[in-house]
């Protein structure tokens, strides 16, 4: 296995700048110049736009500038001793040693383990000393080397499988008997999204936290390294729990009833021992908050030291659900796009020839690829294999698309109670697109799904009724509860609410024309398929009927405007990429296609995590350009599908110039509003890709330039 560290990628005593930028550039230069990357820019691009999300400085003058990348050919280390010492954010003050951490996109996992053993090493202050008196570059290889040997440690006897390497604190699982003073005994869970560095050192950090108290700690890191589930028997004996996480935890429901003390990974590392110190408090709290789950009987959680903040709380169940949905969005909306292209837009209009169902699914139902749908093709509808297969497209479109707002509130619900959330997430989804509300029914409906399901969950049933709890009691009255809710008194005032929006759709048509396309553009953009986004569609698709050069107008205005949030978020992840994580800049590759398809959810992402900027930004980008088609009287005839129903669309380049302009002015405004005033990057939000990845029992390769 090559060496992760050669004395060409060691800087002693160097001058690399007064900044980090800096820094990261003259390292990322020299793992270039080793042979290791194929682009010491795009290496640098990718370790800031991790920097972006979290700072890598760590108390004692120690930064670790890290991340994965398409770059990189080979798993890396380049050091450097820094002078002048230069700032990575850590807490006390400037960093004089710097550690590149370098790794491929999908590197192996034995590479990975060297890399976190590096990590895990920097906690230890005898080799963070060796570093600081090496005195030569040969020197720095060794002590690198000799920490991230494949060959196995000597480890504390009877150390629990699945604590951390210099976690001596563990309890014997089969050694000689306990003390007698009985210790306190705390599990950890770390996890950062790709576990290269944030995972270990928060483990190790916890670990020798709880040794200096005189707290028995057991660890489960569940990062790159694998993760070995703790024994059960730990987890049942533990007097408190400790999630050291920056994303979701996975099978959570072990530790359901235990006092929960929860922070991300940099505060393990920070403050280690105030975070222990909390832990002992919430096991001798009787209203502290508590791990929820099936197996909880616990009051319900206070303010205890360590929980999150409600923003954070909230922020994180919406991640989680819209982490669930994107799959629906993408699949269904391209399905949806490709049908149109192959069949004709008309192929979802209604099939005289059978009762009212669209072409498509009357196809599908009655035709095959020996029975094709015979007719004469015109460009608004073909039969034939391109009608067929456009058919096909379509209805699987169709289906994937209705599992959109029940998969967003299941997971959101998932996100906050576990898996019992999940049955009554779904139903309140589906109950929420029944009654009109559509993606804000689904976000709320999902978060008084999830409350409601946490709250019965912690109800204390007897013991011979316990075990129905999570698998009858909880889906059975949550769903009850949460979507008699959505039914009785969500569901006829948005109605009345949409009825009236319509009403007063139609009295702005005629000589308000202008004004009607900068409602309409701000109305498509505001809630991204929601009820407002809907009232809209359905007024522009109901006026088509009358076949008028006004409806057609009306229709462009509202396809053009609803393509703009998504193609606004594509232009500003291209342009400023580091304004956003690397799953929010994958996500930003594929608006470009959902925008051009006239898929308005492709932007849902965006703002599910940042709706403040988002949302204002979009709508300014949608009005503007709903005022430039209704000024240039473009027309449509077709209901959906984007720049591919383009022979439907009267003065076409006219129609693409005016989302153009839109696009720029969004893409433009959240830019701009994401530049100014922006938090410090511990506040981002997290990788709603990393938090499927969290909650997925299939591992999911993580992006370039995530931590």
């Amino acid at each position: 296995m090559p060496a992760l560290i050669t004395p060409g990628l060691v800087a002693l005593d160097a001058d690399l700048g007064t900044d980090k930028a800096a820094v990261v550039r003259r390292l990322a230069e020299l793992v270039a110049a080793a042979g290791r990357a194929t682009d010491a820019d795009a290496l640098r691009g990718d370790v800031l736009a991790r920097e972006a999300q979290a700072a890598t400085g760590l108390p004692g003058g120690i930064a670790i500038p890290h991340c994965r990348s398409e770059a990189v050919t080979e798993p890396s280390l380049a050091f450097a001793r820094l002078s002048p010492a230069v700032d990575f954010g850590a807490p006390d003050g400037p960093a004089d040693l710097a550690f590149l951490i370098a790794a491929p996109a999908h590197g192996d996992a034995d590479h990975l383990t060297l890399l976190t053993a590096l990590a895990r090493a920097l906690v230890r202050p005898e080799f963070v000393a060796s570093l600081r008196s090496a005195t030569s570059d040969a020197e720095i290889v060794a002590l690198v080397e000799e920490v991230v040997s494949p060959a196995p440690a000597t480890a504390p006897a009877g150390a629990t499988a699945g604590s951390a390497a210099t976690a001596p604190a563990a309890v014997p699982s089969g050694g000689p008997p306990p003390e007698p003073a009985a210790r306190a005994s705390v599990v950890v869970v770390s996890a950062c999204p790709t576990g290269i560095a944030h995972t270990y050192m928060a483990a190790d950090k916890l670990a020798a936290a709880g040794e200096a108290a005189g707290v028995d700690v057991h660890v489960e890191t569940q990062g790159s390294s694998g993760s070995t589930p703790l024994d059960p028997a730990v987890i049942r004996a533990a007097d408190a729990v400790i999630f050291a996480v920056d994303v979701g935890v996975r099978d959570q429901d072990r530790f359901a009833g235990k006092p929960l003390v929860q922070s991300g990974t940099k505060r393990a590392i920070n403050e280690p021992d105030a975070m222990i110190r909390e832990a002992l408090a919430a096991a001798h709290d009787p209203s502290a908050r508590r791990v929820p789950g099936s197996a909880s009987g616990a009051a319900a959680p206070s303010g205890g030291g360590g929980r999150p903040g409600t923003a954070t709380e909230i922020r994180r169940w919406l991640l989680t659900g819209v982490s669930y949905m994107i799959p629906f969005v993408a699949a269904g909306g391209l399905l949806i796009a490709l049908g149109f292209a192959l069949g004709g837009y008309q192929i979802v209009s209604g099939n005289p020839d059978a009762d009212g169902q669209s072409y498509a699914l009357s196809w599908v139902l009655n035709n095959s690829l020996l029975d094709l749908p015979v007719g004469d093709s015109t460009e608004e509808l073909r039969f034939g294999i391109l009608g067929y297969l456009g058919a096909v497209c379509t209805v699987l479109g169709q289906a994937a698309f209705a599992f959109l707002v029940p998969a967003l509130a299941g997971y959101i619900a998932y996100a906050i109670a576990d898996r019992p959330g999940i049955a009554p997430g779904f139903v309140v989804g589906a109950v929420s697109l029944t009654v009109g509300a559509g993606f804000l029914g689904g976000l709320v409906g999902g978060i008084l799904a999830g409350l409601v399901a946490l709250w019965i969950s912690r109800w204390k049933l007897p013991s011979g009724v316990r075990g129905l709890q999570p698998v009858v009691i909880i889906p059975l009255l949550a769903t009850l509860i949460s979507s008699g809710i959505m039914v009785m008194l969500l569901g006829r005032p948005l109605a009345a609410a949409l009825e009236g929006l319509g009403n007063w759709l139609n009295g702005l048509s005629g000589s308000s024309a202008i004004l009607l396309g900068i409602i309409l553009g701000l109305m498509m953009c505001f809630d991204l398929g929601g009820p407002v986004n809907k009232a809209a569609y359905l007024f522009a698709t109901a006026g088509l009927a009358s076949q008028t050069s006004g409806s057609f107008t009306i229709m462009a205005t509202v396809m053009a405007a609803g393509m703009v949030p998504p193609l606004a978020m594509a232009l500003s992840t291209a342009v400023r990429s580091r304004l956003y994580t690397a799953a929010e800049r994958e996500n930003g590759k594929a608006a470009w296609l959902l925008g051009l398809s006239f898929i308005s959810e492709g932007a849902i992402p965006f703002a599910a995590a940042d709706p403040v900027r988002v949302i204002p930004s979009m709508m300014l980008g949608g009005a503007t350009t709903g005022a430039l088609v209704a000024v240039l009287d473009i027309e449509a005839r077709a209901p959906h599908g984007g720049v591919f129903v383009f022979f439907a669309i009267s003065n076409f380049l006219l129609w693409l110039l005016a989302i153009a302009i839109g696009a720029v002015v969004g893409g433009l405004a959240v830019t701009v509003a994401k530049s100014v005033g922006r938090s410090d990057a511990d506040d981002a939000p997290e990788d709603a890709v990393d938090l499927a990845h969290a909650h997925s029992p299939t591992p999911v390769p993580a992006r370039a330039g995530t931590t």
